[in-house]
């Protein structure tokens, strides 16, 4: 582009900050916006189309085109022109506009007399907020320099978009960050927390899109690369050498001093932006690229670009994580994704967690529930819109969110939050008690732990003991194996906390969605139906047998429970018996002290394991049921899947009768069996499990109490009948007869 044309496009760039400067309302700036492009571009059209929700386009300030089709003509993402702009993110440039596919004719506009057309998307870093259109009567083509101008002009719109500038009576957009805003996503945690926003990675807001002086913004642009480009040296030069963690580093590096991001950067400055503008600018190209890209491998570049603009950003305004910014006293975690590590380091200090993006069965979900702390994940577009320090409510039961809540939201949860820790005081009157129901029959109830913050509660809950220890936490949150030492340690620290009581320690369950930071990653189409758990340890058993080891030094003549999880078949569970039993006649030709009680069991989460042979029953010193992968398998439905997972009941008739084939070849073989899973921390569920002859259930520690509570004031035997009753009448599912029955025994 000739220097004189940059002139041009600095020209119109500081027109419209002068503009922005003036006190004007909203419309009255918008208009004269219109006017000014129009004006500078030479064409006699200029339209602004902002989005009035997530799906309809409003026409909200036009010179050229009819002044009363302002606020009354709208449009779909998608419909006409301008709706294609929208949905793909790409200008479009015609000579022809009528003539083209998919033109929509308005009526009330009266752009009937126009043929040229040029719309490109105001956005930003992805997020769509409208649409800037010139048009001309002529039959031309826009060139390169006039769409390019275009699409800076748009990206300094969307950059006062999003700071408020164009609001005013009669708005389509009301202002952003203000108002309240509801988000459903997915359960990943239960629990209800209330707080403040606390941003992982806070939005940088640039608040300064426009620069007169090209030479400066150079200057400080260079300066922040270079200041970038030694960070990632560093970040390289603390790496182990080899593995994946490097290569990642590399093409950091790699892209950090790629000439032609710089150089594409540095025009923009030239063309009237600001450093952090031009950055911005690349930036939202990029995002919208990476949402095109097929390739898995070519959108994980793109997102290494989008993390280094990222971190050049926080370098050139001084905003973002790393600049002192105060974590509120009732902090709500807000990120697109995080690590279990990075979460681990957060620790109990979070009221509650709420991701973009993540699965119910992640990394993150995983350490969530280790925490107690109520995680909600896949909530759209939540870090666009939260602002550090926003009031908010995660209600993590129903996968809700609300950002900046009315007060008759915010007051009915508070009185929902008020019931739950009045119910927990009534729970702890009851934490030493049994869990006797009224017709005599004892349940053991045990707590799900995978982290030694979790032990100190073992007490205050009310279990019995520990029924699930997850091993896999002290593995994914570290960049390389743990060693054998370190893990007894802990190991026996888990005993130590438990004080006498039962520790059930399920061996490494990797694989699907948890995967090893320090391991190739292995694609799967179904990874939950893939290479995972058992499998992964039989196939690679040097870690398997370490961990082992690390568990009988950690009992030290102490009683120790050991599961195996994911067996599928007698012969997998044979295997890795035999496993632990080589490991123990090592340690005890070491001289080792040995377990002096051992108890090995599996984990019944396939449907095709309650079809095993006799021995396997009378082998296994306990079977546990996990819940979770069972009930996803016995269904076919993905518990990853909304549209699926929620259609099958726990309660369905089909589910509890294999369930009770279950106990019965268990009591056969007089081999205990345990309940698993998120549904034995449901009271109503619980009670029909107990019903059935389930008579052991392990749950998260929140979730004893109204379990005990409810068993306590139960006749499971009247229960049973209920629903022996209602598969006689070939019913879908027992929980209707439950609820009325339990409502009818409580008074």
């Amino acid at each position: 582009m000739a220097e004189a044309t940059e002139s041009e496009s600095r020209k119109l760039l500081s027109r419209l900050q002068a503009t922005m400067a003036e006190g004007e309302a909203g419309q009255e700036r918008l208009d004269r916006i219109t006017h000014l492009i129009a004006d500078s571009m030479g064409t006699e059209v200029c339209s602004i189309y902002l989005l009035r929700d997530s799906d309809t386009l409003e026409l909200c300030a036009t010179e050229g085109l009819a002044p009363e089709a302002v606020h009354v003509t709208r449009m779909r993402i998608g419909e006409g022109l301008v709706g294609r702009v929208a949905r793909r993110a790409r200008a479009i440039n015609t000579a022809n506009a009528p003539a083209e596919r998919g033109f929509r004719y308005m009526p009330e506009t009266g752009e009937e007399r126009y043929s040229s057309f040029l719309g490109v998307p105001i956005q930003r870093l992805g997020e769509r907020l409208g649409v800037l259109v010139v048009q001309s009567k002529d039959q031309r083509e826009f060139s390169d320099d006039e769409v390019y101008a275009l699409e800076v002009v748009a990206m300094v719109l969307a950059e006062m978009t999003e700071l408020g500038a164009f609001v005013g009576e009669g708005e389509a957009l009301s202002a952003r960050h203000k108002h309240p805003v509801m988000f459903r996503g997915i359960v990943g945690q239960e629990g209800t927390a209330m707080g403040r926003v606390y941003l992982h990675e806070p939005r940088v807001v640039v608040t300064r899109p426009v620069s007169d002086d090209p030479e400066e913004e150079t200057a400080r642009l260079k300066t922040a690369i270079d200041k970038l480009r030694v960070s990632v040296d560093e970040m390289l030069s603390n790496v182990t050498a080899g593995g994946e963690s490097v290569e990642v580093l590399e093409a950091y590096r790699m892209f950090a001093n790629s000439r032609g991001w710089l150089r594409r950067m540095e025009e923009d400055i030239a063309r009237g932006l600001s450093a952090e503008a031009a950055v911005e600018k690349e930036q939202s190209a990029a995002r919208a690229r990476m949402e095109t890209v097929p390739d898995a491998y070519l959108r994980e570049r793109l997102q290494d670009l989008d993390d280094l603009s990222n971190r050049l950003l926080r370098l050139l305004t001084g905003q973002g994580r790393d600049t002192g910014a105060e974590m509120p006293q009732d902090p709500i975690l807000i990120a697109r994704n995080i690590g279990p590590g990075e979460l681990l380091d957060y620790g109990r200090s979070l009221r509650g967690v709420v991701l973009e993006e993540g699965s119910v069965g992640s990394h993150a979900a995983v350490v969530a529930r280790a925490l107690a702390i109520p995680l909600v994940i896949q909530a759209s577009r939540i870090t666009t819109e939260a602002l550090n320090g926003d009031p908010i409510l995660v209600d993590g039961d129903q996968g809700v969110v609300h950002l900046r809540p009315e007060d008759t939201v915010a007051s009915a949860f508070r009185d929902k939050v008020a019931m739950q820790a009045e119910a927990q005081e009534r729970y702890a009157s009851i934490r030493h008690r049994q869990a006797e129901t009224r017709d005599g029959q004892v349940v053991s109830l045990h707590m799900n732990a995978g982290l030694m913050a979790d032990l100190p509660s073992l007490p205050s809950s009310g279990a019995e003991g520990v029924g699930l220890f997850r091993t896999e936490l002290q593995f994914l949150t570290r960049s390389q194996v743990p060693r054998r030492g370190e893990l007894a340690a802990l190991y026996a620290r888990v005993m130590d906390a438990a004080g006498g009581r039962r520790v059930v320690f399920r061996t490494l369950d990797i694989g699907s969605d948890k995967v090893l930071p320090y391991m190739k990653p292995f694609e799967e189409p179904n990874p939950a139906l893939g290479w995972r758990a058992i499998r992964v340890g039989l196939d690679k058993p040097g870690v398997m047998r370490m961990q082992l080891q690390a568990l009988i030094r950690a009992a030290d003549g102490r009683p120790l429970t050991v599961m195996f999880p994911f067996i599928a078949q007698f012969e997998e569970f044979l295997q890795a018996r035999d496993h632990l039993m080589r490991e123990m006649d090592r340690e005890d030709a070491l001289g080792h002290a040995l377990p002096s009680r051992l108890e090995v069991g599996a984990m019944l989460e396939t449907p095709s394991l309650a079809f095993a042979p006799r021995q396997f029953f009378e082998l296994a010193d306990f079977i546990s049921i996990g819940g979770n992968d069972l009930k996803q398998f016995f269904f076919a439905a993905d518990r990853e899947n909304e549209r699926v997972r929620r259609r099958y009941d726990t309660l369905n008739v089909s589910f509890l009768t294999f369930l009770q084939q279950i106990v019965h070849r268990c009591d056969d073989c007089d081999t205990p069996l345990s309940f698993c899973g998120e549904d034995a921390g449901r009271p109503v569920e619980a009670v029909c499990f107990a019903a059935m002859g389930l008579n052991s259930l392990s749950m998260r520690p929140a979730s004893i109490g109204p379990v005990k509570s409810l068993l306590m004031r139960t006749d499971l035997g009247e229960i049973r009948k209920v629903i022996n009753a209602a598969r006689a009448e070939g019913v879908q599912t027992v929980r209707p007869a439950v609820m009325e029955a339990l409502r009818a025994q409580q008074g």
